[in-house]
């Protein structure tokens, strides 16, 4: 028996039986040679953090444009805390934490330069729409490894593509990191709001406040432990109806203070400007896109390879192409 199917052989025994085993993938798109040691899943994992998108994230907005200090989220760190509240669910719950674990590392592989505003940006110009989580599955299937993709299994790229609307994802492993999502999110904006000055603590709901915690860690505790209490013997991930409401009350909230705060997103016009100019500019003239995009322009237009460029950017590169592109460059007398 191989250290794989040691490791299959406890998921059998420990998990629960609403847990998505590895060996009862559906498989990947490409079939490949099993690994001796690792799961269909624990390679997903590893796949993802090796990737190229996955160390771009670094360098992407998750809701302050290039905020003054250390210590703000960004794309990367949102996607650590997802990762770190979907698993501490799932390991509650005896379900899979690789495939949870996959599926939180890879649910935003797709997102743009300049966050939700580069995301709007993109949907105004992109023919048929663009929206970050089908971006994340195209990046996954197609984009990475110079055009081969990760060749990731179905359950993670099922639980990418759902991650945030619409139908849920089909195994309960996915359906923890759609709400350990949004529970990040709500809460370190909370959090990065507090620490920039757009909100103070007196500002939260009083009513939100004593149903979930007067803290960071006293919210996300309450919500993690609702939602491994509401979720026991279901058949969906949920949460209780006054935590649902309370965190319902929360978004709406931090929606009208922050999300659309002048202070906090005034620059967001402009971001979005830059991503027009840039997409435009590069439609006129594709030959200017990079030889590995070169491939898709022939295959599905110029104007899909001119998306996936631009949605890949991080924000200081997409700069830097809009600096080259249109701002003057000095010049010196030899």
């Amino acid at each position: 028996m191989t250290l794989r199917e040691e490791t299959q052989a406890r998921e059998t025994a420990m998990l629960s039986p609403r847990a998505c085993l590895a060996q009862n993938s559906k498989g990947r798109a490409r079939a490949e040679e099993e690994c001796p040691v690792r799961t269909a899943f624990q390679r997903d994992i590893d796949r993802i953090v090796y990737s190229k998108a996955f160390r771009r994230l670094k360098h992407k907005t998750q809701v302050f444009l290039r905020p003054e200090g250390d210590h703000y989220r960004t794309r990367m760190t949102h996607t650590l805390e997802v990762s770190r509240i979907a698993r501490t669910i799932a390991r509650a719950l005896a379900l899979n934490e690789d495939l949870t674990e996959a599926v939180a590392l890879g649910h935003d592989l797709g997102h743009t330069p300049f966050g939700h505003a580069g995301e709007r940006a993109l949907n105004r110009v992109m023919p048929g729409g663009f929206a970050h989580y089908r971006q994340s599955v195209r990046v996954v299937e197609r984009l990475e490894k110079d055009g081969e993709g990760l060749n990731l299994t179905w359950e993670v790229r099922n639980g990418i593509l759902c991650h945030t609307k619409g139908e849920p994802a089909e195994t309960l492993e996915g359906q923890i990191v759609r709400l350990a999502d949004h529970i990040a999110y709500i809460n370190h904006d909370i959090e990065d709001a507090l620490r920039g000055g757009i909100l103070y603590p007196i500002d939260i709901p009083v009513a939100v406040s004593e149903v979930l915690g007067f803290t960071h860690s006293a919210r996300v505790n309450t919500l993690i432990q609702d939602a491994i209490q509401a979720s026991r013997n279901q058949d969906a991930i949920c949460q209780s109806p006054a935590v649902k409401e309370a965190m319902d009350t929360l978004r709406d909230f931090m929606f009208a203070e922050v999300y659309t705060n002048s202070l906090a997103k005034g620059e967001e016009g402009k971001a979005q400007d830059m991503l027009l100019m840039l997409f435009e500019a590069y439609c006129k003239d594709p030959d200017l896109l990079p030889e590995s995009f070169q491939t898709i322009r022939a295959r599905e237009g110029v104007e899909r390879a001119v998306c996936d460029y631009i949605a890949g950017m991080t924000d200081p590169f997409a700069t830097e192409r809009f600096q080259t592109l249109f701002v003057p460059r000095g010049w010196t007398v030899l």
